[in-house]
């Protein structure tokens, strides 16, 4: 058997086929171009990131030259810190050593001598002093006129007030209870 189709069936035929491969080919071209424009958007994306990365590594590279240039700051604060602390530390030896040397002189002098303050109060003692003045060592601090002496001598508040105001040295002969005599020398403090 032979068939025969109508051209007009054919064409149909091929048309619809056409018709097809046309959307086919329209909707592929479609999802390209939609495709292209998410690879673009994803390749500026990439690239505004990629800057902001960039900047982000300078800044971090700028922090960390700033951190560098702290830390060697505070390393040669740290070195000059160690030599004041060095140089202090000679002297305050050097003090002690001066400290001790004046308080053997005073103890070997045997001369009973009080250092007072601007309001009269003990600052030190020698140790000759208590054979005079009943004084112990809690006694610093506390004012000389607090305290009882085997002196028969009733001026010497107003005697250190009058050298404290004018800064002349008073010297008098003193005795004691027991019949001792002493020059006592009232001299003003001077540094």
């Amino acid at each position: 058997k032979i068939d025969i189709e109508q051209p007009e069936k054919l064409a149909k035929t091929k048309q619809s086929s056409s018709t097809s491969s046309s959307k086919r080919v329209a909707e592929l071209e479609q999802e390209l171009a939609l495709n292209k424009e998410n690879l673009q958007s994803t390749r500026e994306e990439m690239e505004t990131s990629n800057e902001e990365l960039q900047s982000s590594n300078e800044e971090l590279q700028s922090t960390n030259e700033e951190l560098e240039t702290s830390r060697e700051e505070l390393q040669s604060i740290n070195e000059e810190l160690m030599t004041v602390n060095a140089e202090q530390t000679a002297k305050n030896d050097e003090l002690d050593k001066t400290s001790n040397d004046l308080l053997n002189l005073l103890n070997a002098t045997e001369i009973a001598t009080i250092f007072l303050d601007m309001n009269l109060n003990i600052r030190r003692f020698t140790p000759a002093t208590t054979t005079i003045f009943n004084l112990i060592e809690s006694d610093i601090g506390r004012p000389i006129q607090h305290m009882t002496s085997n002196l028969l001598y009733d001026k010497l508040n107003e005697d250190l007030n009058k050298v404290l105001d004018t800064l002349n040295p008073k010297s008098i002969e003193v005795q004691t209870r027991e019949a001792n005599s002493y020059v006592l020398r009232i001299t003003p403090y001077r540094t």
